[in-house]
């Protein structure tokens, strides 16, 4: 049996969303490359603005549950290409910007968090996953 196959499909909608929807297409010759963030290391990657970082645009879509779509941070307007999806409430409203939610799949996700299990301090998981593609579905 092959490997499942995660597809991001998402609806654009402010400067994360469009950041993230055009890092899945490629369409800007920025990759599909990451790592997994441990240790409050300061976000790598890039963002297509042409700068490293843009700044938080706003904090009106709250973490409230599983399958938020949120870009990771170090520090207030350090949003790149690094991004997370919420497996359950965290405390990230105004510090992290909130910007999809999963809509079909969540239980994928959740299957993929039990048999991989969660990062240790180091923030190395028991498995590695990997995004192996993405896109936009036209």
């Amino acid at each position: 049996m092959a490997n499942p196959r995660v597809f991001f499909d998402m609806t654009v909608g402010g400067k994360a969303a469009e950041n993230f929807r055009a890092l899945c297409t490629g369409e800007k010759g920025i990759g599909k490359f990451g790592d997994i963030i441990g240790g409050g290391e300061e976000p790598g990657g890039e963002c297509i603005y042409g700068s490293r970082f843009f700044d938080d645009e706003n904090f009106i879509k709250t973490h409230s549950g599983p399958g938020i779509l949120t870009m990771w941070n170090c520090r207030e307007n350090t949003n790149g290409s690094q991004f997370m999806i919420c497996l359950k409430i965290v405390e990230f409203d105004q510090e992290c910007v909130a910007f999809g939610q999963v809509v079909e799949g969540l239980d994928v996700i959740q299957n993929i968090e039990k048999e991989v299990g969660r990062p240790d301090l180091s923030g190395v998981p028991n498995k590695l996953v990997v995004i192996a593609d993405c896109g936009q579905i036209s």
